[in-house]
């Protein structure tokens, strides 16, 4: 069985300009690798959901995230301001996500 093909999504989200996160990037293969590389090389933590990559990637880039799907991307924006609060010295950490959909992890 061929290994499957590495895949990624980058959202964008600040609160103060835009009403909902936005697909920044996506891609496949190379792509994916250099959105990866990208955000390690920007300490941008890492969330691994493939249910949630699958529907995040039939978006194009630049569109806001439908208001379905803002549950499990909270999902996400808190695990990553979680792992910020460790990275910076606190006390709080990541909780691991709780399956409650079938194509989403949401709270």
């Amino acid at each position: 069985m061929p290994e499957a093909r590495k895949r990624a999504v980058a959202l964008q989200y600040d609160r103060e300009n835009q009403s909902a996160p936005r697909v920044l990037a996506k891609g496949s293969g190379g792509v994916a690798d250099k959105i990866l590389e990208l955000a390690a090389a920007k300490g941008i933590p890492l969330y691994h959901d493939p249910e949630l990559l699958e529907v995040l990637g039939q978006l194009d880039v630049g569109t806001e995230i439908q208001p379905e799907l803002y549950q499990a991307v909270a999902e996400v924006l808190i695990f990553i301001y979680k792992m910020n609060q460790k990275k910076k010295g606190g006390s709080v950490l990541p909780r691991q996500p709780v399956k409650l959909g079938q194509n989403l992890q949401r709270r």
